[in-house]
């Protein structure tokens, strides 16, 4: 299994690790929910270093990224983050992924770690208009520091004023003492907080630093389950779940992200622009569950005389409301919020209900 530069400190913290997309990655440390509460309460640090990076630079980049990507790259500014994916030939998706603007022509691509092989070989297979590539990612680190707290345990170790980072955008500079270091503001967790990209050999540095900083502030290291967790309560889609080769932008609500602007020739503009005007046989939905349950991936959705109308992309018990919640594909009848729907767990049917996520109580 493949490491990143924190993996010996997640195993000397007594983290329970697991392979995650060829890495060996913590899952959790104090248990999903404490973890969980933590990020929304807190402080929490998750080590992403496993995600891939790439730049996109030179003359040709937005062209490039226009030709790639379903979102306008020409709408974004220097400092500025977009959320986009890369569609298929198909209608599906390769991969979910964020765009940093540094300049007109240079550009950073932040994707799954589990799609990085696949998304590398896409861009250089689909890079026809003469773009500078480059695969970054075994030369960054990243961590994510999330929660409410997150803001002034960094504050500390910067003189960048992170409160001029609002949500989407980005500044490089000078972080525990360590140049270059990109911070952002994008969270996959709904709790606030910001990422650190920055070079592997600052790594020890930086994770001591934070944790000397975050310590009055009870911060602690947070493993992959409860990332799951905090994003499924945020109703974010998960790579995998909610996105693959055979779910299009369109099914999944992310008409948002898919932009047929003039000159914008994406990959498979013509069949998406059909499904945003004729509509689809899915939607994707979110749930709660009225019947006590927990919803889990590849569980039917069933009305209740039985008839199948969906299936189960993602679900747990909330850990801040105690409730099952989920996400899945239904057929669009029974999509609307409010619908009554039933999960068919092991033969017995559970109601549920079609609501709008987020599912945790927003302040």
């Amino acid at each position: 299994m493949k490491t990143t530069p924190f993996t010996e400190k997640h195993i000397a913290l007594g983290a329970k690790m697991y392979e995650f997309a060829g890495y060996n990655m913590p899952i959790e440390y104090t248990g999903i929910i404490d973890e969980h509460l933590t990020v929304c309460n807190a402080v929490g640090v998750f080590d992403v270093s496993h995600m891939g990076e790439f730049w996109v630079k030179g003359p040709h980049a937005l062209a490039f990224l226009q030709q790639v990507t379903s979102n306008n790259v020409a709408a974004l500014e220097p400092g500025k983050i977009q959320y986009t994916c890369f569609p298929n030939e198909k209608g599906g998706i390769v991969d979910d992924l964020l765009v940093y603007q540094y300049d007109p022509e240079k550009y950073l691509l932040v994707v799954n770690a589990s799609n990085m092989e696949k998304d590398w070989n896409w861009c250089v297979t689909h890079n026809t208009v003469g773009a500078e590539l480059e695969n970054a990612s075994n030369h960054m680190a990243q961590l994510a520091v999330q929660g409410p707290k997150a803001i002034l345990a960094l504050q500390k170790l910067t003189d960048i004023n992170l409160s001029d980072i609002p949500y989407y955008t980005f500044k490089v500079g000078e972080f525990a003492g360590e140049k270059n270091v990109i911070i952002s503001n994008t969270g996959y967790t709904g709790a606030g907080g910001f990422e650190l990209y920055f070079y592997p050999d600052a790594a020890d540095k930086i994770w001591k630093a934070l944790f000397e900083a975050g310590a009055e502030f009870g911060i602690k290291p947070i493993g992959l389950g409860a990332r799951d967790t905090l994003r499924l309560e945020m109703g974010f889609c998960l790579y995998g779940n909610e996105l693959d080769e055979t779910t299009s932008p369109i099914e999944a609500g992310l008409g948002w992200i898919t932009k047929f602007v003039e000159g914008k020739n994406f990959t498979n503009r013509a069949m998406l622009e059909k499904q945003k005007a004729d509509g689809t046989d899915r939607k994707l939905i979110g749930f709660e569950m009225i019947d006590r349950g927990i919803p889990r991936h590849g569980y039917d959705l069933v009305t209740e005389t039985g008839e199948e109308v969906g299936v189960v992309t993602s679900g747990t018990m909330s850990p801040t409301r105690k409730i099952g919640i989920g996400m899945g594909y239904v057929n669009p009848q029974y999509s609307k919020v409010g619908t009554e729907i039933y999960l068919d767990m092991r033969g017995r049917k559970l109601k549920a209900i079609v609501v709008k996520p987020p599912f945790r109580k927003m302040d």
